[in-house]
């Protein structure tokens, strides 16, 4: 008697459990994923650019290139012939939870002079461009409304000649551009160029500088 009930709770105790489980949904793991936004810049001389936007908070990644021109994968000595249409930039990277595209902007504007066509200081071509090459609808909408209202503002005594017009045929510039100013402190361009820039913009920019 006592091995048949023993039996009988054995089995009760492997009888399938017929109680319903809810399962909770997967957590959607792009909401864990850092948000990140891509603009290119061109502002002169690429190495200038690079310099100044590698020092903004928030901005994660910034890569030296050539676009829109007519060449798919040019080279530095191609783009400097200025047949190739292409203009020197900057494929900034950032957190627009940290750095918002206007604040990109204001460091654009106020590190270049937008007002001098195909030129920059004593930099001549059509490379060095003053343009926002935009990715999204968005940006272009934003470029648009802050370049018209530093016109209206007079910030400049002459125009914007500032371009505004989508991403085209980009490509990354020589591996030896990359990091260049922080690779070449003393090289004589960086020396009497970028690094009086990159004084300025510290001065004009404390609260947006990494830590």
């Amino acid at each position: 008697m006592l091995k048949a009930a023993a039996v009988l709770l054995i089995l009760a105790a492997c009888a399938p459990n017929t109680e319903v489980v809810t399962l909770k949904p997967a957590q959607d793991k792009k909401d864990d994923a850092k948000k990140s936004e891509v603009i290119t810049l061109g502002a002169g001389c690429f190495w200038c650019v690079e310099a100044v936007f590698q020092e903004v908070k928030g901005v994660t990644a910034v890569e030296s290139g050539y676009s829109n021109g007519t060449a798919e994968k040019p080279t530095y000595e191609e783009v400097c012939t200025g047949k190739t249409g292409c203009a020197e930039v900057c494929k900034i990277t950032f957190d627009p939870d940290v750095v918002s595209f206007k604040e990109i902007l204001s460091v654009f504007f106020k590190t270049h002079d937008p007002t001098t066509l195909n030129a920059q200081g004593n930099d001549h071509g059509t490379q060095y461009r003053s343009g926002i090459y935009y990715h999204t609808e968005e940006q272009k909408k934003t470029a648009e409304q802050v370049k018209k209202e530093l016109g209206e503002a007079g910030a400049w005594k002459n125009p914007i000649v500032t371009e505004i017009v989508p991403i085209a045929k980009y490509s990354k510039a020589e591996e030896y551009h990359q990091n260049y100013f922080r690779r070449n402190p003393n090289q004589g361009y960086c020396r009497f160029v970028i690094a009086p820039k990159m004084e300025k913009f510290r001065k004009v920019f404390p609260d947006k500088l990494q830590k």
